[in-house]
This record gives C-alpha cells, structure tokens and sequence, in this order.
C-alpha cells in the first residue's frame, strides 16, 4: 500500500530530523511532502535542497511570522487548505508534549493550531474558503521527537544521505554554533569535539561537526543503545493505539 506523507515543519530543521525515515518511504515509491510554518527567506533554498536530496516532491513555504503565531480562523483556513490539497494518509509533525518545554518560539501555540486544522480538515468547514476541496480526514499521526516514543524506524540505509542533506543547511548549523557557544560555552563544547580548536573559528563547519555529532547520538540512542533491535533510529510517536489486522 502507497501513501501519501506530509513532513509539517515549524521551521524547517524538522524535516532533516526526520530525513531517515522520509527518505526510506521516498525510495519505496510513497509520495513524500513538506510544509514549513516559519522560515527565513535566506535559509528557503537550503531547506529546499535539503528536502529534494531526501526525496520529497514539494516544500511550501506557509508565510507565518515569527511570535504571531496563533490558531486564528485565518491560520486555521491556510493549514486546512494544505491538508485537503495535498490529502496525506500519514502526517509527521512535532510532538505536543515537546513543544511545551521547547524555549523556542511559537512552538506551543503553533501545536495547537495543527492539531485543531488536522481535525476541522476532515469536517465539512469552510468548504470554499479552503480551496473548494472537499474534507479530508488524515488516518494516521505521527509525532516526531516525543517524549515517550512508540515506536522507532531503522534508518541505516539512509542515515548517510541524512547527513548529506543536513549539510545543506549552512543558516540553520552556523546559528545552532552559535546559540550553543552562547548557551554551553567553548569549554563544554570541547568535551564533545576532541577537534574544537580546529574549528572554533568557524561558526558553520562547528555547526556542522556537532550537528553530525548529535544526530549519529540521538539515531544510536533510539537503535543500538536501547531495546528497539534497531541500530542507527528514528524515534515517533504515534497518535493514539495501533490498530493491527494481527499481532506481529
């Protein structure tokens, strides 16, 4: 069975997060999207190149602003319109209970107004004003980064192309370089990169070493370190129970 699977992003960095396991549904003939709620004119390109390496067929850009995010009727229009365009059978997006510690800005109330046009998408709402599509009811959620995951994807086979497309993005890995020099310092830095003096200078190639760094952690801590039998994972957590023709 082939699906249609929509990566909603609220800046963009989520759909490389994800990469693993988009690009294993796009080499199994799945039709892969994205959409991005907030994201800087200079980084757009990247993103874009990012997601195309990966093999998604289309990233839109939503047009939101940065801290005006709120589940408006209007917001809620521009989302439904998305979902009943694009009719995914299978949605990625961040995980509620994420995103109300994330420090970062317009996570929370950007949850919320996902979750109230996943739900209003598949009822007769503003039928016109949406695009003249009729509802559309998404079957399956999938939040990324949870907090108490469910399940876990391998994503061996793709973890190298993963890594290729975060490369891509030059804006996003030298501002992470730079919040955590800010926020850890050098000296903690250097516990994680035995090579930090080498590129201490250079905001985006230590965004890219320690963005490299991170990811082959975090794969390893949802594969070979825990019980999943997976080695290199991509942690999700599904929107309420699975349900199975049988047990596996």
């Amino acid at each position: 069975m082939s699906h249609t699977i929509l990566m909603l992003a609220t800046f963009g960095l989520e759909i490389v997060e994800v990469g693993g396991t988009l690009a294993l549904h796009a080499q199994a003939g799945d039709a892969v999207h994205a959409a991005v709620l907030l994201s800087r004119p200079e980084s757009r390109p990247q993103v874009t190149e990012a997601a195309k390496m990966l093999g998604v067929q289309s990233t839109q850009f939503l047009e939101f602003n940065y801290g005006e995010v709120t589940p408006d009727v209007p917001s809620k229009i521009k989302l439904v319109r998305l979902f009943r365009e694009v009719r995914p059978t299978l949605l990625i997006t961040q995980d509620p209970e994420h995103s109300y510690h994330d420090l970062d800005p317009d996570r929370r109330l950007a949850m919320l107004l996902y979750l109230e046009s996943i739900a209003l998408a598949g009822r007769d709402w503003r039928i016109e004003e949406c695009g003249g599509n009729p509802p559309h009811t998404i079957g399956d959620l999938y939040y990324m980064s949870p907090e108490q995951p469910n399940c876990v994807i391998e994503i061996g086979a793709t973890f190298a192309l993963k890594q290729k497309a975060l490369d891509c993005l030059s804006y996003q890995l030298s501002f992470s370089a730079q919040v955590m020099r800010e926020r850890m310092g050098d000296d903690v830095l250097r516990n994680i990169l035995p090579n930090f003096e080498e590129l201490k200078s250079d905001n985006l190639e230590l965004g890219r070493a320690l963005s490299h760094e991170m990811d082959r952690a975090l794969a390893m801590n949802h594969g070979v370190l825990s019980h999943s039998g997976a080695a290199l994972a991509e942690a999700f957590r599904h929107q309420g129970p699975f349900k199975l023709d049988k047990l596996l």
